[in-house]
């Protein structure tokens, strides 16, 4: 039942979080969001496997520090959020709605990073300009596609599929959601994957 009225909470929450969005952020990312054509779904193919080990990664964030696998292993499951490219419709509205869903991670021990093959100037301008994250976001820049080229979500035109993955305290993929790159990904099914991670299933 807890797990039935979680979903159906949040799916609420994010169903209205796009047409929120835009009274949330600023005009100044508003008058900045690059217009981008309806491309391909998926451009890549998946080079990993739920049940797999996580590639190790090391990548620079935003405020200067490095987001590492290692510093999850053994303290926190772990949620990666790919996106495409910054200062794009989609990924402009896609992190902020996870402010909204910030208590869920939480109650089912997990911490989330935000990773773009953007370079960090551009990263850290685009997110200032959605007003506040709470969770690290991490360049995967250079080499360029380093990580995402790992996992096989890196497109033929440089940038990463849009992509969530759930890596277990022991860095085991539990869940993975190569998104079709036009639309937002529902969190329904990577709230579920968390929560049979947390209860130990």
């Amino acid at each position: 039942m807890r797990h039935l009225v979680t979903v159906l909470l949040l799916a609420a929450l994010l169903a209205a979080a796009p047409a929120a969005a835009p009274a949330a952020a600023s005009v100044s990312l508003a008058g900045n969001i690059y217009p981008v054509p309806k491309l391909p779904p998926t451009d890549s193919v998946l080079a990993v496997q739920v049940g797999g080990p996580m590639p190790d990664f090391d990548l620079p964030a935003i405020d200067g520090s490095r987001v590492r696998l290692s510093d999850y292993l053994g303290k926190k499951n772990l949620v990666l959020s790919f996106v495409p490219a910054a200062w794009t419709p989609v990924c402009s509205g896609q992190w902020p709605g996870y402010n909204i869903a910030r208590d869920v991670f939480e109650e089912n021990d997990a911490a989330l990073v935000g990773i773009s093959v953007d370079n960090i100037p551009t990263l850290f301008a685009w997110t200032r300009e959605m007003g506040g994250l709470w969770f690290p976001v991490a360049s995967d820049f250079w080499p360029h596609g380093g990580l995402a080229q790992k996992l096989g979500i890196l497109r033929s035109d440089g940038v990463a599929e849009r992509a969530l993955l759930l890596v277990d305290k022991q860095g085991v993929i539990r869940f993975i959601d190569v998104h079709d790159i036009n639309l937002r990904p529902d969190l329904g099914p990577l709230v579920e994957a968390m929560q049979k991670v947390h209860d130990g299933h």
